[in-house]
């Protein structure tokens, strides 16, 4: 079973709209193209079911289109939805420390980072304002992803240095950061769910889990 199989396979409904829920959605949203096919984000094929997922681009929304297949005993569309854009990292924040000295704490590779007084960017473009703190951040998976599955690989990444992180925590007020956007096409967003083993499992590692909601999108027709 190939990648492109099941990219076929989701293409195929994006330009058929079998399902309801297509073509619910693409009255009201555009799929981003490229060379003349629905351009793809992701293929996800973790599913210990044999459940794949195609994630396509929504053009100009940070959200994505998910056709969700079934791979056994043949390919097949199992249904159509929204996911939401969700990002999930580990940051550290100090107004002491530099940078290079958040990064010498811990053996794992940061995903982005700044120093105090770096300058960032005011809303009009004019305005000098710096930054306050030196932040590291480490986001092992920034891909389309359900937000449980982004947890877990977050905290498998975590895992392989407990002690550097454990450092972060206790030095540099380190935690787990979360922004979601949903789609909000008829104000029914659902919500992120975090079960008992993933609560021990941020509990093993002293870590504290803060949440920045968004909603995006139009809504759907009547």
């Amino acid at each position: 079973m190939t990648n492109t199989v099941l990219i076929q396979k989701a293409t195929e409904e994006i330009k058929a709209k079998t399902f309801g829920t297509t073509e619910q959605f693409l009255e009201i949203h555009e799929i981003v193209y490229e060379d003349n096919n629905p351009k793809v984000a992701r293929v996800d094929r973790d599913k210990k079911d044999g459940t794949a997922i195609v994630y396509f681009p929504v053009k100009d929304e940070k959200f994505y289109l998910a056709v969700y297949l079934n791979t056994e005993p043949e390919v097949s569309i199992r249904g159509v939805g929204t996911e939401s854009y969700n990002s999930v990292y580990f940051h550290a924040s100090s107004e002491i420390l530099t940078l290079e000295q958040l990064s010498q704490m811990t053996t794992l590779k940061s995903s982005l980072g700044r120093n105090k007084g770096d300058e960032k960017r005011s809303k009009n473009g004019r305005t000098r304002i710096v930054w306050k703190n030196s932040t590291i951040f480490f986001e092992p998976n920034p891909e389309p992803d359900e937000f449980e599955d982004k947890l877990k690989k977050l905290l498998d990444y975590l895992d392989q240095d407990k002690e550097g992180v454990a450092r972060l925590v206790d030095e540099a007020r380190g935690s787990i950061q979360v922004a979601i956007e949903f789609h909000n096409g008829n104000t029914m967003l659902g919500g992120p769910h975090i079960n008992k083993e993933v609560i021990n499992r941020m509990a093993g590692l002293n870590l504290e889990i803060d949440f920045d909601l968004y909603v995006g999108g139009k809504f759907f027709k009547s």
